[in-house]
């Protein structure tokens, strides 16, 4: 499409976009794309919602765009950014369930494959066909082998880490016991970080030359910025480490009050306040050592994300410095919620840190330290809802996001439900000027629309306001459906299921489309990640 048909595109989007038709960008060149991608970020971890980690890059792009307070993902890091790059389920892609989670009766369907696979065009695929400069840094975990990394997916430039996580410094250590250290990629080839390598500050280096490099050839940019924090293990650079000592010591039910009452200030919270997890530890039952060391692991966590915060406002600001940010579209969201599984209870992370890491309480957040956040904080991370990372509960898939377009975008916010399949086809937009039948710049009600989910053999549908969720005991009520009325009860407390047979039905009706249309096969036994069970 040409320049002109880019403008005329644009002004299609009236009156959700404000100036395109005076603004000099829309007619001199295409826009850049900017995608930034957090890692098991919690709903209530940013400043503008009222957390007291400090935030204020990613609160200024919340003022200046619109905030998306009803933003589906996957429950997982994979399946989320299968979605975000194709627009399509996950089980049409690959990832119907993480790589090496398979069931028996899962391997080799159509869907569960593990790696991104090639049946649909990449956002970044298009866009380069479009002369946009496609690049990408952090965390790749959509393949692993060679034809499976972001060169072959459409990033002409990428510095990728291909698992869902590592240390975030240079011993490059890995999340389970591995002999070899993780494997990173610049664009298509492997790479040693090097020695003082701290995550979000080397992809955001990185981030900032593919800018600067699309800028000197003239050409417009799409970059994904797949940052691996706040992902465990839980690291902090020197000068970060320290920030919140103390904030934390009052522990975790009490950081969840004050995020709850945060949630509801802001619109957030409504009806009943979740339950509390049957699995976590009152903290006034906990010893002075157990406190203390927990309170560390929350003070870290906390440091990462301002550290993020930090990094992002870096690279807003060397675009804005280079010109280039008046006409860039920048989205921002969570991958999944946090991270509140018992990571311990891995096969493979129960015993190999131990003679290997340092994992003293007074070393949590250093290189060589091994840490996660776990189910206490998690709850706090999410107060206003139910459960988290792994969960296709509210906690799990309902995360921030914002859209952020100087000059095009007005800034307000929609609790329209909108999803990461949503992405792909509303960059294609910003790119050709074609508009989608789905979009991010145009959020709206939709009460027909439906997002399902099934990822270790966990399964919900939502329609419109409603929500029905099937898991196993102890997270569910078995092989029974539960039913949601989320417009007055986003915490999932109440079952509705007696209630409203009628609803009930037609969201099963749902359901059984769904898993035929995407070719869903359940596991036959209970899979690893999602099914731990807590003391």
């Amino acid at each position: 499409m040409s320049h002109e048909g880019i403008k005329r595109g644009l002004f299609l989007l009236l009156p959700f976009l404000a100036g395109c038709a005076s603004s000099p960008h829309a007619s001199d060149a295409p826009p850049n794309i900017l995608v930034i991608v957090a890692d098991d970020l919690g709903y209530t971890d940013l400043g503008f919602l009222g957390s007291e980690i400090k935030t204020p890059n990613i609160d200024a792009l919340a003022r200046s765009g619109i905030l998306l307070t009803n933003f589906l993902v996957a429950p997982a890091c994979s399946p989320t950014r299968a979605m975000l790059l194709t627009g399509r389920d996950t089980h049409d892609v690959g990832y119907g369930t993480m790589a090496g989670e398979h069931d028996e009766a899962q391997r080799g369907a159509p869907g569960y494959e593990g790696y991104l696979t090639d049946r649909f065009d990449t956002v970044a695929t298009r866009l380069a066909g479009r002369g946009y400069l496609t690049s990408m840094a952090g965390k790749w975990h959509l393949g692993m082998r060679p034809g499976q990394g972001p060169a072959a997916r459409g990033f002409q430039r990428s510095f990728a880490l291909l698992p869902g996580g590592a240390s975030h410094f240079g011993d490059a250590y890995r999340l389970a016991y591995h002999p070899d250290p993780a494997p990173y990629r610049e664009d298509g080839n492997p790479v040693s970080v090097p020695d003082d390598f701290f995550s979000s500050d080397f992809y955001t280096d990185k981030l900032i030359a593919y800018a600067r490099e699309a800028k000197s050839s003239g050409r417009p940019f799409f970059s994904y910025a797949s940052y691996t924090a706040p992902h465990w293990p839980l690291h902090a650079p020197d000068g970060w480490i320290d920030r919140y000592v103390g904030i934390y010591d009052d522990g975790w039910d009490a950081l969840r009050e004050r995020r709850f009452n945060a949630a509801r200030r802001h619109g957030i919270a409504r009806g009943p306040k979740p339950r509390r997890n049957w699995f976590v530890t009152p903290w006034e039952q906990m010893n002075p050592v157990e406190r203390r060391r927990e309170a560390r692991n929350m003070e870290v966590y906390a440091a990462m994300v301002e550290n993020l915060d930090h990094n992002i406002g870096r690279l807003l600001e060397a675009l804005r410095a280079s010109g280039q940010l008046d006409n860039t579209l920048v989205l921002f969201f969570s991958d999944n919620g946090p991270e509140g599984n018992a990571i311990g209870k891995f096969a493979k992370v129960r015993t190999w840190p131990e003679g290997r890491l340092d994992l003293s309480s007074e070393r949590i957040g250093r290189r060589g330290s091994y840490a996660w956040l776990g189910p206490g904080w998690a709850a706090a991370s999410v107060a206003p809802f139910r459960l988290f990372k792994a969960y296709p509960t509210q906690g799990g898939v309902r995360v921030p996001a914002i859209v952020s377009w100087p000059g095009r975008v007005r800034p307000g916010r929609s609790n329209a439900m909108m999803t990461v399949k949503d992405v792909a086809p509303t960059l294609t937009e910003v790119a050709t000027g074609a508009p989608s039948r789905r979009s991010l710049l145009r959020p709206a009600p939709d009460p027909d629309h439906v997002m399902g989910w099934e990822l270790f053999g966990r399964c919900a549908i939502q329609k419109g306001r409603w929500k029905i969720v099937r898991m196993a005991e102890p997270w569910g009520s078995g092989e029974r459906w539960q039913l949601f009325d989320l417009e007055a009860d986003p915490a999932e407390e109440r079952d509705l299921a007696a209630a409203a047979p009628e609803k009930l039905a037609e969201l099963r009706r749902a359901w059984d489309t769904y898993a035929k249309d995407h070719g869903v096969v359940m596991p036959t036994r209970d899979m690893g990640y999602a099914n731990w069970r807590y003391p």
